[in-house]
């Protein structure tokens, strides 16, 4: 039967110019690269000086936009995950259809889900596509984690790095079936019972200021494997497919260890699993875009390639998507 499926048509990525290594940080915090590395999988992130989250999702959307042939006029959609934005109100992705552009009346808001923010973002737009209320999609991941770090805090501030990623996505008819094309499945999740074990400190009605972030690294951690393996396995039987048909696995870049983790789950080779936490560290709802576009733009992943996409983040929240490039 036939079916309108959302295909990725363009992808882009951006990287604010200051990375800080291991190193750096060992003359921050006491820490050290060999403590940070065996633990995390993490070598060195980026970090915004002066550039704000919207700065960087135009930066990235640019791209993507290039890379589709298309220009902002060509969207009728903009939706951004993030859980640092510029201001409390109005949007990140306001700021951004204002900045590049455009058209009036275009619909453009943001999605809160912390790290499975892309993954929530790209569901909400692809639903809309498949509904028919649009045609084409901007959806960007973006993060300026840096603000919201304690840098004296060595349990948390060597984990995360700011930065961008962006996709458009396009109506396309399908055959129905798994060789289509585009989205073949999503799903997305929730636990709020999990709240107090990621989280930021601050907030609007309670402390009044942007906060830090806080977390239970081990609960985290315990829970983090399971959620993505779930979310991993739902999309791919909604997608009727099976690990071995999947050419690609790329969860949420938090941690090597729980990279790692969900691979030993369902048995997947290293060389199947993407990995950029070790130069990215942990960009939260940016994380998924920016290794998607890195490895579109190398050749790493290529057109036809299936690619099962999985996300964890405060809420609890997690996700998964199940795309042929």
């Amino acid at each position: 039967m036939k079916c309108i499926r959302s295909e990725i048509i363009g992808w882009g990525h951006y990287l604010p110019p200051k990375v800080l290594t291991n190193d750096d940080l060992s003359k921050m915090v006491d820490t050290n690269d060999e403590w940070i590395s065996t633990r995390t999988g993490i070598k060195s992130r980026h970090v915004s000086e002066g550039q704000t989250t919207a700065d960087i999702s135009v930066k990235a959307s640019e791209m993507a936009l290039k890379n589709a042939g298309l220009t902002i006029s060509d969207i009728d959609l903009i939706v951004v995950g993030t859980l640092t934005p510029d201001n409390t109100t109005p949007s990140v992705a306001a700021k951004i259809g204002g900045v590049m552009g455009a058209r009036p009346g275009m619909p453009t808001f943001d999605v809160a889900a912390a790290c499975s923010g892309f993954v929530y973002a790209l569901t909400v737009a692809d639903n809309m596509i498949r509904l028919g209320q649009i045609k084409t999609a901007l959806v960007i991941g973006a993060e300026t984690l840096s603000n919201i770090v304690d840098w004296t805090d060595r349990n948390t501030c060597v984990l995360f790095g700011d930065g961008a990623g962006a996709v458009v996505i396009r109506a396309k008819e399908g055959d129905g079936t798994s060789q289509d094309t585009g989205i073949l499945s999503t799903r997305l999740y929730s636990d709020g019972s999990q709240y107090n074990s990621l989280y930021v400190s601050g907030g609007v009605s309670t402390t009044k200021t942007a906060g830090f972030v806080v977390m239970n690294g081990k609960e985290v951690f315990k829970f983090a494997v399971g959620a993505l393996a779930e979310a991993s396995e739902a999309v791919m039987k909604d997608g009727g497919v099976s690990v071995d048909e999947v050419d690609w696995f790329l969860p949420h870049q938090a941690n090597i260890r729980i990279i790692e983790g969900v691979g030993h789950k369902f048995g997947i080779s290293d060389d199947k699993i993407i990995v950029t936490v070790d130069h990215h560290g942990n960009t939260s709802a940016a994380s998924i875009p920016l290794a998607l576009s890195e490895s579109l733009e190398s050749g790493k992943v290529k057109k036809g390639d299936l690619v099962v996409i999985s996300a964890m983040g405060a809420g609890f929240t997690w996700g998964g998507v199940l795309v042929r490039i």
